[in-house]
């Protein structure tokens, strides 16, 4: 099973090199009152911080978001073969049971 192979402490650096907090388009964003009140109270974020463009990400991110989705297969099958097991189980405790 992968956990997460993220240090957050060393992504908030990356992200706030000076330790003071800033917007960061695809990431976070403080949105004043006035901004939530004109998307109806919507507290959704992708209504505010957006989206990052590839380029900005770095020339590593297309491989990365290529691993993220074999990772996504592998944890998708996984889960199906789960599934599969449980229900299984399930069937047989009731056929033993009637």
């Amino acid at each position: 099973m992968i956990e997460n192979k993220h240090d957050e402490g060393t992504m908030l650096r990356d992200l706030f090199p000076n330790g003071v907090y800033e917007d960061v388009p695809g990431f976070c964003k403080a949105a004043t009152a006035k901004e939530i009140e004109s998307q109806g109270w919507s507290l959704n974020p992708g209504r505010y911080i957006g989206t990052s463009k590839i380029a900005e990400r770095g020339p590593g991110f297309q491989k990365d978001l290529r691993e993220k989705r074999s990772e996504l297969e592998t944890l998708t099958n996984e889960a199906r073969s789960l599934e599969q097991r449980i229900l299984g189980t399930l069937k047989d405790m009731f056929e033993e049971g009637t």
